[in-house]
């Protein structure tokens, strides 16, 4: 699967909240690639998350809520 490029991307939930796409990590008992990224919304309690490329990359299909397309979204700089 494509790893996302560097970058800040907002979730499909709330496009008014963006995250820093940092890099790429390595689960050691997996053998999993993982996403690393922070979120830039209330900056002030840094905060770290990391997901499956494949969770992080992948579509939604949420038609409760009018929405079909990536879960994470790149903002155009």
């Amino acid at each position: 699967m494509q790893e996302p490029e560097l970058g800040v991307y907002y979730h499909f939930k709330d496009p008014t909240k963006h995250y820093e796409v940092l890099g790429i990590a390595f689960h050691t008992e997996t053998e999993e690639k993982m996403v690393l990224y922070k979120r830039l919304y209330e900056a002030d309690i840094p905060e770290f998350f990391d997901r499956p490329i494949e969770m992080f990359m992948g579509d939604v299909d949420k038609p409760e809520v009018g929405y079909q397309g990536p879960r994470f979204v790149r903002v155009q700089e």
